[in-house]
């Protein structure tokens, strides 16, 4: 899983250097989940993205992108050099996951704070099919700035969606600065306790605390689950980690993109 991690985070980071920047921090920062949720528990099939009965993610923070594809490339959904397409005139990789540009993409993001409510959606209907999927969402610290990433969380609560597992990237950076200086959200696991949920919060970038964390929620019953991934954003590659608060969108050159690849072989 190491291994498979590294080389997602080389693939996201050569997804971004071919158009020369693009929002690096926020990709790496979850590369750690995604690789524990596609290579180890997620019930999908890349020969067939749509699935019926599929286990499903919502990348909230649409903006991780790159980090996505890099995923879902790595895992066969498409042919890694399309990776090189990003943001690109024609692609179908745009800077926001879209789900009706990338085979693998369950639902489309870009305006924050959305993501959440269509999880809840998705679990919802998965009750109502009985077809046992997990819904998982991945949602920003920033984001949770939004009202409505609260107003989701109260119906996930009321509906006793357990079968949705919400993982929060808590990187403590945002496009404009520290989270704690915009707009602080205090304690996030007191604060999804509180709307109802089961929350457990771990090193969001330690795959092992990853996968217990998720088998923990898969084990819960009768409520939906928040996993706090208290992650670096930028995490796996020194240039983005030491950037601090610039390294939400960074410029990534050719000499970037070596100096990564030889961190992470």
């Amino acid at each position: 899983m190491q291994k498979i991690a590294k080389e997602i985070r080389a693939l996201t980071i050569e997804c971004i250097a071919s158009i020369g920047q693009g929002h690096i921090g926020g990709s790496l920062s979850i590369v750690d989940a995604l690789t524990v949720l596609y290579y180890k528990h997620m019930n999908v099939n890349p020969n067939d993205p749509k699935m019926k009965g599929r286990d499903r993610l919502v990348v909230s923070k649409g903006h991780a992108g790159p980090g996505v594809y890099a995923t879902l490339a790595h895992k066969g959904y498409f042919p890694k050099k399309e990776l090189l397409t990003l943001n690109k005139f024609g692609t179908n990789l745009p800077s926001h996951c879209d789900m009706n540009k990338t085979p693998g993409v369950d639902m489309t993001a870009g305006s924050l704070g959305q993501g959440l409510s269509c999880a809840c959606g998705m679990a919802l209907g998965s009750k109502l099919d009985k077809d046992n999927a997990y819904i998982y969402c991945i949602i920003g610290d920033g984001e949770s700035q939004e009202g409505q990433i609260w107003e989701a969380s109260m119906f996930a609560a009321a509906a006793k969606l357990d079968n949705l597992i919400v993982m929060l990237d808590n990187n403590k950076l945002q496009l404009c600065g520290y989270t704690e200086d915009v707009l602080s959200l205090l304690d996030p696991a007191k604060k999804w306790e509180s709307f109802g949920f089961y929350v457990q919060s771990i090193d969001g970038n330690d795959l092992e605390q990853i996968d217990k964390a998720i088998i923990n929620a898969k084990e819960n019953k009768g409520k939906p689950s928040m996993i706090v991934l208290n992650t670096v954003k930028g995490k796996g590659f020194s240039y983005s980690e030491n950037a601090g608060i610039d390294n939400h969108s960074m410029p990534v050159s050719a000499e970037i993109l070596a100096k990564a690849k030889e961190e992470l072989k």
